[in-house]
């Protein structure tokens, strides 16, 4: 089971409203990848929550866990795209997800759960950062634990970068993140690999991951590292391309794989997701089974 924790909301593209939110992009990428993919949020009671979550199951996501929030409103995101389909947010606030609730249904999931992916936008909000820091809690230790960072305006702080990192398995960010990451904590940042490889020190995280959009990805754990240059391809927009990202590296990390099969398969399924307009499109069946037993062989 892979749970998404923290924000689900409607992307507000040109193109029109598409299910976002880091969380149930990452649900949504593991359920194509043959788990169960179980949405942790909270959506209003007013017209787009109802249509979220029908969206939800429309996807074969598993909304159960979902919460409903009669006073606030289901969250969304005005996305701009540049000409390159790099994606600027604009994120309303105070909405649904905001007020994440622990509840005995969730500490029953938590307890479940094998993956469980979170960011530092779900925990803007006082009551949500507790929520989900109840939940990292509940899970068993053997449960992969994968903060994937997603610096959004101003709704991070030190304080929640440095908890979230301690109760991690695993941190992913981008290549523009890891200097402001390193620099909020009060940790030297000289260049990429010793970042990365300093800050999996300092919080004893298995696996950190930098991605570098185009140019491909970089991974470090204990024993070593690897890097990819990425796969090339028309880019339609980058929204949820770090999700799918995220989603096929905790894939092969339950699997067992070698550092080098999970980063080429990540780079595979981000880059697929960055030639589809949104963050969830519909399966591609050729593409998924190549990431789900992708290998060093097939790079």
């Amino acid at each position: 089971m892979a749970v998404g924790l923290g924000e689900v909301l409607w992307d507000l593209l040109p193109g029109g409203k598409q299910l976002g939110g880091a969380p149930a992009n990452f649900a949504y990428m593991m359920a194509l990848l043959g788990h169960r993919g179980v949405v942790a949020s909270r959506v209003g009671e007013d017209a787009l929550g109802p249509e979220l979550s029908a969206r939800l199951r429309d996807l074969a996501l598993d909304a159960s866990c979902l919460q409903a929030d009669s006073r606030r409103a289901t969250g969304t995101v005005k996305v701009q795209l540049d000409r390159a389909g790099q994606p600027d947010y604009q994120i309303t606030e105070g909405a649904a997800w905001d007020f994440l609730e622990w509840t005995g249904e969730w500490q029953h999931l938590a307890g479940e759960a094998d993956a469980v992916c979170f960011g530092s936008l779900g925990q803007r909000a006082e009551q949500s950062r507790i929520t989900i820091r109840k939940f990292l809690r509940a899970t068993r230790p053997t449960a992969f634990r994968i903060f994937d960072v997603n610096l959004r305006q101003k709704f991070y702080s030190a304080e929640v970068l440095r908890e979230s990192l301690q109760m991690s398995s695993m941190a992913k960010l981008n290549d523009h993140e890891l200097p402001v990451v390193m620099q909020e904590l009060g940790l030297e940042y000289r260049e990429e690999r010793g970042a990365a490889a300093r800050l999996r020190s300092e919080f004893d995280l298995k696996l950190v991951c930098v991605t570098r959009g185009e140019k491909g990805s970089l991974l470090v754990t204990a024993e070593g590292h690897d890097e990819h240059p990425g796969f090339a391809v028309r880019v339609a927009d980058s929204v949820g391309a770090g999700d799918a990202f995220a989603a096929a590296l905790a894939h092969h990390m339950l699997a067992g794989s070698s550092l080098c099969a999970m980063n080429a398969a990540a780079n595979r399924l981000g880059a697929w997701v960055a030639s589809q307009a949104g963050a969830t499109p519909a399966a591609d069946p050729t593409v998924i089974e190549i990431v789900r037993e992708d290998s060093p062989e097939r790079r």
